[in-house]
């Protein structure tokens, strides 16, 4: 506590919290929530969790453990399933805990784990509950992937389909031909791409026709589907192995009815969805263009995620100011979840930003570059490594 108190926020930022906002204006943007399709208000889902309540029929109150064939919950679970094209699914309490269950359920100590180094942290804790060995690769580095199993043996493979930190997405495919070749398990976290891509929704995996090649898909439904609760691909046999192995599944209570009920109404609203995904790609590239054309490397990604990685904590704070200044607001990620120097401001992009919303985030960061001495970012100077590399590497 010292350190965080005393060293962090006293010495480094100067008595200031990374994450604490000024108070918001009511003309304000917030670009920190992952609801990407704009479903949270929705009258139409709303509606539907509140004719459950109304209904005053007790839940029971118990482990999923204990729910029988053919519960609400096994049905929905089912429902997502077959949306996500897998033989059955599980429904679990968060993103995190689906996370941390599986690979607790499916590792044992001295399993060789490769994790892509922006693999997200539940999936980190995960491998150290089943006591297993983390083996990281760069990030989306096929090569340093093929040469840590070649080196350390057939294991488990971990990524992202698309990483929560940069909106950079995973070559699904190179990493699922080194898990063949290898005789390794494939599980691909679709948190911010399940509901956002692919047919109807259904994910990256899905797009890519790869839903009956990858063992497991994990995904929180805190994101597009605007709930709480977590999913994981499985097939019938596995569900019932992991409702006796997981302990976040045999510790943890199951969904109430209200809440399955929102997620029933918003995966048919999801699937029905496609002018939201249209517009949420749209904007997502519409944004990156201009804040490339500004000067913000914003190159590490593609989707609707995208980082101001300023660096050092300090230049963050100023950067989170400024854009708040603008009445901007997102996300500070900051070290453990970025390395030590590498923290950034992220903007969480979704499908019903206006022209004038986006036009004011664009001259908002337009007018701050030189207040956050964008030059001077870490970001902005492997931009330029870069452009200089590319320069020197073009024969004469």
């Amino acid at each position: 506590m010292d350190e965080h108190y005393i060293d962090r926020i006293e010495k480094l930022l100067g008595g200031e919290h990374l994450h604490k906002w000024c108070t918001p204006g009511p003309d304000a943007i917030y670009l920190s929530s992952n609801d990407y399709l704009c479903i949270a208000a929705e009258p139409v889902l709303i509606e539907a969790q509140a004719a459950r309540l109304r209904k005053g029929d007790a839940d029971l109150l118990m482990s999923s453990v204990f729910l029988q064939e053919g519960s609400p919950q096994h049905r929905l679970e089912k429902k997502l399933a077959d949306f996500m094209g897998s033989e059955d699914g599980l429904i679990t309490q968060s993103g995190w805990s689906a996370n941390v269950g599986l690979m607790q359920s499916i590792t044992e100590p001295g399993v060789p784990v490769y994790l892509d180094m922006q693999a997200h942290a539940s999936l980190w804790e995960g491998v150290q509950v089943g006591q297993a060995r983390a083996l990281p690769f760069l990030h989306n580095d096929i090569a340093h992937l093929q040469r840590q199993v070649i080196k350390h043996g057939p294991g488990v493979i971990v990524v992202d389909a698309l990483y929560s930190t940069n909106g950079s997405v995973c070559p699904i495919h190179e990493v699922l031909k080194v898990a063949e070749d290898s005789g390794s398990i494939l599980v691909v976290d679709e948190s911010h791409s399940l509901g956002t891509h692919g047919p109807g929704g259904a994910g990256l995996v899905a797009e890519l026709g790869l839903s009956e090649r990858v063992h497991f898909r994990t995904a929180s439904l805190a994101k597009a589907f605007s709930g709480r609760a977590g999913f994981i691909t499985c097939s019938h046999k596995f569900k019932g192995y992991f409702l006796s192995t997981s302990r976040p599944a045999i510790f943890s209570s199951c969904l109430l009815g209200h809440e399955l009920a929102w997620f029933d109404a918003a995966l048919d609203f999801i699937r029905a969805a496609d002018d939201r995904r249209r517009a949420l790609h749209d904007n997502a590239h519409r944004i990156r263009v201009e804040l490339d054309a500004l000067g913000y490397n914003v190159s590490d990604g593609s989707e609707q995620i995208i980082a101001l990685e300023a660096g050092a904590e300090p230049m963050t704070l100023v950067l989170r100011k400024a854009l708040e200044a603008e009445g901007i607001f997102g996300a500070v990620f900051c070290a453990p979840a970025t390395p030590k120097n590498r923290s950034l401001v992220r903007l969480t992009l979704n499908s019903g930003l206006t022209e004038v919303e986006i036009r004011r985030i664009v001259q908002a960061c337009a007018s701050i570059r030189e207040k956050v001495h964008l030059a001077d970012w870490s970001s902005s100077r492997r931009l330029h490594l870069a452009a200089a590399h590319s320069k020197t590497s073009v024969p004469a």
